[in-house]
């Protein structure tokens, strides 16, 4: 644990595209959520490593990176989603217009957020410089979500420093209800896991009311023979969660100002 850090890091733009595999009546569809290995390419491009170079062969940031946990928690967003707008435009690439003017359209993430948890091994070398680079605001290539257009930031709006938060962390083993600040990966229906809403007609009151619960599969890593996405379901809510829970690689975290929260790495 001594040659550990856990961290956090805001990622913003104007405008995301994570492009799904498949399409819809012509459009490009976009996930709605930041997903690993798209994070694992934001994260090789502030250190410097090599993306796509060969067919058939994964980048140089995924074979490097594959193995940090992370976490995602979508900040300011609507019931977990982000506002959506499509775009239409005229594919120019030489290509693509073998048979006349290729017209695309594709879905577009407005204002998408993401707070990114990552659980650093400082004793590895890319780990170590990622740190470095996330608390210095540094980059070697410039990051963007999922279109080169859509360049992506982690300073703070307001007066421009970074976003960089660090937190001491141990695994967290149930022992009450609780409430989880991440996506996690769902394995059972989300019923099951929740705790139920109770009312107190005495007191007028309802505890354990949640107002949102978000589902979306997304790649968490590729498949080695196939060399495509391997897809998970999961979970985003702000229900309250059952201690009898099986969600795995939970963790408790404390930041400086002592405020407490649960997430799950993966």
């Amino acid at each position: 644990m001594a040659n550990q850090k856990l961290i956090s890091f805001d990622l913003r733009a104007d405008f995301g595209f994570f492009k799904k595999p498949d399409y819809n009546d012509g459009i490009l569809l976009s996930y709605n959520m930041l997903h690993k290995p798209a994070l694992l390419g934001i994260l090789g491009a502030i250190i410097g490593l090599k993306g796509y170079s060969k067919k058939g062969e994964f980048p140089e940031y995924y074979q490097r990176l594959k193995e940090l946990p992370i976490g995602i928690q979508p900040l300011d967003h609507e019931k977990g989603n982000f506002q959506k707008t499509s775009v239409k435009y005229t594919n120019t690439v030489g290509y693509a217009n073998d048979d006349g003017n290729l017209l695309v359209e594709e879905m577009m993430l407005i204002q998408p957020a993401y707070r990114c948890y990552l659980l650093l091994d400082i004793e590895n070398p890319d780990h170590s410089k990622l740190y470095e680079y996330l608390k210095n605001g540094q980059a070697e290539y410039i990051p963007y979500l999922g279109k080169n257009e859509f360049q992506a930031w982690w300073l703070m709006d307001n007066d421009g420093s970074v976003s960089l938060k660090e937190y001491n962390h141990e695994a967290f083993l149930p022992g009450q209800d609780f409430l989880l600040n991440t996506l996690f990966i769902k394995s059972n229906p989300l019923k099951d896991e929740q705790v139920t809403v109770k009312i107190s007609f005495r007191n007028r009151t309802i505890s354990n009311q949640a107002t949102f619960s978000y589902f979306e599969r997304l790649p968490v890593n590729f498949h080695e023979t196939l060399v495509q996405y391997q897809l998970y379901d999961f979970a985003y809510t702000d229900f309250t969660l059952s201690q009898e829970s099986t969600i795995n690689n939970l963790f408790q975290i404390e930041d400086e100002q002592g405020t407490k929260a649960v997430v799950q790495l993966f």
